[in-house]
């Protein structure tokens, strides 16, 4: 895996810890999500998530201020809010985003 510091504003090849950290985050997700809808005895046939970093940099100084996490899912017979209720506490209580609490995590949750 080739690392670079122009890959953080894409202009250089290879990947850096904020996409790894944004891979984490839409992982843990997706886990909780399945997890959670098991819970409620709904079987998830597909749940797709990307998430998206926005880094920002302010004289010195650079940081994540926003992951943006957007997830596709397929769940048979699942009602489009008791979904987005479920995907905002599976966001809220997955591992990763407790381990991300100072920076602000938005979800986009669509049914397909």
């Amino acid at each position: 895996m080739k690392y670079s510091f122009s890959s953080r504003f894409r202009e250089g090849a290879g990947t850096n810890p904020e996409e790894l950290i944004g891979a984490a985050l839409a992982g843990c997700f997706s886990m909780a999500l399945s997890l959670m809808l098991g819970d409620q005895n709904f079987k998830p046939e597909k749940i797709e998530t990307e998430a998206n970093v926005e880094i920002k940099m302010e004289e010195d100084k650079i940081y994540i201020s926003t992951i943006t996490l957007n997830t596709n899912a397929k769940i048979p017979g699942i009602e489009k809010e008791e979904f987005r209720r479920i995907a905002y506490s599976a966001k809220d209580n997955c591992p990763v985003s407790q381990a991300l609490k100072g920076v602000e995590i938005k979800l986009i949750a669509e049914l397909t």
